[in-house]
């Protein structure tokens, strides 16, 4: 098992390394001349990016001082999807190298009347028979100083231009692709909305609303500010339940209780509840449960409670194994009385399974973000039956959020984050 860790990790970093030897090779060395000041600030830049994205990645796991985190965390994960950005622009660049230097070289402006060269008249001499006049003795000549050769501006070589015009294009559609995507987070969750029909819903409880949020992922870069814009998106939308479905946090209460303080003001008529995440597992999951509940969320430990109209129930994450604490289905869901509906809290779509299983009738999830930065839809889409929105399963129907905040980089690109208001509909009304 350490054996194939240690490959893993070796694999990584050889990709890692290998990955930034070509960006920096078509950004850095082929777009400039020779060693240089130019060179060797991009050379910095393509060393030291990488090293701030791992020391920030092991600071955050470590638990290293807080203070450190935040230091590292923005110039390290904002490089983390840089790189990846930086990457596919070149990639993609090389289909347009060819074409660039196929394009003729510069010639003269079509139109353009070519200057003539200066005519020598020839002297008029005497008329014919005509004494020739005396001629003056010339003056002797100083010699002429040699004319220096005419030096052409320099210009950039074919190859050199076709790199500096390719490789400037990469570089801004990265930077305007990971900064749009990190205003996209700073600015708060958008509300999204979805009606879900359930069989067993009475028609008493139809319309009822649900605001699901996850993922939020306060830390070293999400901190307060942030949390307090999504309470308030969260109770902008006057919701009679709040879910709050795991992924709260990346760190100890003692470093981001303050942060999570805002959650306090979240209100609804039926109350908000809470379920972990992976995350919770890393950052000590039983003092967060314990720090929640002081907010006034409702930790559902592989627990259930019976609302007016429907069964509302938790289970802890996958990650919960690890420590003992893992999901049990059984205890939150086995002895309830199957005639009335029910909705599951659960971190991660996988769980749908079992949810299934028991007869669950509409499963709430978050977990994926959506693939966060494209392509990485594609690998959540290999890990996960549904990486966003709503799919059926059987009886059993699944919701999955793209998630409120954003894990590492705080950026999102093809995945934007929302609160998700999910309307209850009876189809007896």
């Amino acid at each position: 098992m350490i054996l194939v860790l240690v490959l893993a990790v070796l694999a990584a970093l050889a990709v890692l390394v290998l990955g930034h030897w070509y960006v920096w090779r078509r950004l850095v060395r082929d777009t400039t001349r020779g060693p240089g000041p130019a060179r060797r600030a991009g050379t910095v830049v393509f060393v030291a990016g990488p090293l701030l994205m791992i020391t920030a990645l092991v600071a955050e796991r470590s638990g290293a001082p807080f203070w450190l985190q935040r230091t590292l965390a923005w110039p390290g994960f904002l490089w983390m999807a840089l790189a990846l950005y930086l990457l596919l622009a070149v990639v993609a660049g090389e289909a347009v190298r060819p074409l660039l230097r196929r394009f003729p070289a510069r010639r003269a402006a079509p139109g353009a009347t070519p200057v003539p060269a200066p005519q020598t008249v020839p002297a008029q001499g005497p008329p014919p028979g005509a004494p020739e006049p005396p001629r003056e003795p010339e003056p002797p000549r100083e010699p002429e100083p040699a004319a220096e050769p005419e030096r052409a501006a320099p210009t950039p070589s074919r190859r050199l231009f076709v790199s500096r015009v390719v490789g400037g294009a990469a570089a801004a559609a990265a930077v305007g692709t990971v900064g749009q995507g990190t205003y996209g987070v700073l600015r708060g969750p958008r509300v999204k909305r979805v009606t879900v029909p359930l069989a067993r819903l009475p028609r008493a409880a139809h319309g009822f609303r649900i605001a699901v949020v996850s993922d939020i992922h306060l830390g070293p870069v999400l901190g307060r500010s942030f949390a307090q814009r999504v309470v308030d998106t969260v109770n902008a939308t006057q919701p009679d339940l709040i879910a709050v479905v795991g992924d709260l946090v990346d760190g100890s209460v003692k470093d981001l209780g303050p942060a999570a303080a805002p959650l306090a003001g979240l209100t609804a008529r039926h109350g908000a509840y809470f379920v972990t995440g992976n995350h919770e597992y890393f950052s000590g999951a039983e003092q967060w449960v314990a720090e929640v509940r002081t907010l006034g969320l409702h930790p559902l430990e592989n627990a259930r409670t019976e609302l007016p109209h429907f069964d509302l129930a938790g289970v802890n994450d996958l990650q919960g194994e690890s420590e003992g604490q893992g999901p049990d289905f059984g205890r939150a869901l086995g002895d309830r009385d199957r005639a009335r509906a029910c909705v599951l809290l659960a971190h991660q779509p996988v769980q749908i399974h079992e949810a299934v299983r028991y007869g669950v009738d509409l499963q709430l999830s978050g977990h994926t973000h959506g693939g966060q930065l494209w392509p990485g839809n594609l690998i959540a889409a290999a890990a996960n039956p549904t990486v966003a929105g709503l799919e059926r399963y059987g009886d059993t129907q699944l919701y999955v959020s793209r998630g409120a905040g954003a894990w590492g980089p705080p950026t999102r690109v093809g995945a934007p984050s929302d609160v998700t208001v999910v309307e209850l509909a009876s189809t007896h009304a």
